[in-house]
């Protein structure tokens, strides 16, 4: 009994952490996690991208600016890949001061987002309230928590990278879009 008691939970903990669908799940014990993948769009096939705003965490509203590349990262602070890659994030923020750079809450109470935030250091804002994701849907859409989009000076999707982002990979990204 108490084998098939342990292989159950086993079978229950690792389905929590994805699944083989493309669907989103809304149980916070749900997710699915990327793998890093970057989907870039051509210049050409670029869709204008919906207006990126919200309430922040610290009470205030976050509207980001035209004519700037703009970085949004959809994390969560019970997300390991989150977590292990939010400094990479403030460091890039840091690093490219001409592009806006926001997170996205997403499945997490704000008691919890300030922590994460006060504990990694990050600087840039973060939007508590996720229904903006919806907007990007038929785009390059949110589809892994994390999910990291890029957004052009044009305020078209430029690129997403689905899971847990690189330092290089992102600077790489930052660069082509600003030299657009």
């Amino acid at each position: 009994m108490k084998k098939i008691a342990a292989a159950l939970a086993l079978i229950l903990s690792l389905s929590a952490c994805g699944n083989s669908g493309t669907e989103f799940e809304t149980n916070e014990q749900s997710f699915i996690s990327g793998n890093g993948i970057v989907t870039t769009i051509n210049e050409d096939a670029r869709k204008i991208a919906p207006v990126i705003t919200g309430p922040t965490l610290d009470g205030g509203t976050f509207t980001a600016t035209k004519g700037r590349v703009q970085v949004m990262n959809v994390w969560a602070s019970w997300c390991s890949p989150c977590r292990a890659e939010a400094p990479a994030l403030q460091d890039l923020s840091q690093a490219h001061p001409e592009a806006q750079f926001v997170g996205v809450l997403t499945r997490d109470t704000v008691v919890a987002a300030r922590a994460f935030v006060e504990r990694f250091g990050i600087t840039y804002p973060t939007i508590t309230d996720d229904a903006l994701l919806i907007d990007f849907t038929g785009q390059l859409s949110v589809n892994a928590i994390p999910t990291t989009l890029l957004i052009d000076k044009k305020g078209r999707v430029a690129a997403r990278v689905s899971g847990e982002i690189t330092y290089s990979q992102m600077d790489e990204l930052l660069r082509g879009l600003a030299n657009e």
